[in-house]
């Protein structure tokens, strides 16, 4: 917990980042959550790896040893054969558990509303995962208005923006997440000030935080907690649930002062959530 909070991360990497040289192990991990009072985070392989199956492998060990702490999204190259992508995308939910597919635009290049892409949306919802996407920096394809019209799409299919549009795109994430119930946004990299335009638009209990990288963790939760949210923003202290199929995916909004209503949510299945 921190300052009473239970905090979710819904954005955290283990493995090795092949573009940045960047090393995260379980234990490592679990060692910056404690001394950040996190207690939960999704984890993902980073944008680029050597081995996308052996970094899938290396997290579900990871949510294996350590249900109550990690949970799992698999993220791999959209442009290797589709079957392969979609057999290690089941693989993934059926054997490893995960709960979530990442797309990362800027590293992979695919276009969101081009027909050959269906697919990605096609494999998470065929596999009840939510779709995780990167938006922000990696324009145009990373663009979250690019995301509305497949939201329409597959409205039965949780769509995450990572980052909300990075700061300087914020507002089309904001837009894209009123106009389409079933888009999430996930807040790292978001100057403090963006947090109130968003609150007045959109629900806290569609909010989420993220570090992305832990030495931002700090720095993601504090510019939660630190919020000063006018009362007509506060949100249900009651559990939100998404049910699209078994098990559902779920959202908390967990709340431990009455005066706020927090952006401290997770993305899991059941045994992820704790009791408010």
């Amino acid at each position: 917990m921190n300052q009473g909070f239970r905090v979710f991360d819904a954005h955290a990497h283990l493995g090795v980042a092949r573009h940045s040289g960047r090393v995260m192990t379980a234990d490592r991990m679990l060692e910056h959550m404690d001394a950040h009072g996190i207690d939960r985070s999704l984890v993902m392989p980073f944008p680029l790896v050597d081995d996308y199956r052996w970094t899938h492998n290396l997290i579900g060990d990871a949510v294996k040893a350590h249900p109550d702490r990690f949970a799992g999204a698999a993220c791999l190259n959209p442009f290797i054969a589709e079957p392969e992508f979609r057999d290690e995308v089941q693989r993934c939910a059926e054997v490893l558990g995960f709960r979530a597919l990442k797309f990362q635009p800027q590293y992979q290049p695919v276009n969101p509303l081009a027909r050959s892409s269906s697919f990605l949306f096609e494999t998470g919802l065929e596999n009840k995962l939510a779709l995780i996407c990167h938006t922000g920096a990696g324009a145009p394809f990373a663009l979250p208005s690019l995301f509305i019209l497949p939201a329409r799409q597959y409205p039965k299919l949780p769509i995450v923006l990572a980052h909300s549009g990075g700061s300087i795109y914020a507002l089309e994430a904001l837009v894209a997440a009123k106009v389409c119930p079933n888009i999430w946004l996930e807040l790292s990299s978001l100057m403090p000030h963006h947090m109130g335009d968003i609150l007045a638009a959109i629900p806290a209990e569609r909010l989420m935080i993220g570090s992305d990288l832990p030495e931002s963790s700090a720095t993601e939760i504090g510019k939660i907690i630190d919020l000063k949210i006018p009362k007509d923003s506060e949100e249900s202290q009651t559990q939100y649930s998404l049910e699209h199929g078994s098990p559902p995916v779920r959202w908390q909004v967990i709340r431990a002062r009455p005066e706020i209503a927090m952006m401290l949510v997770a993305l899991s299945s059941l045994s992820f959530l704790f009791s408010a």
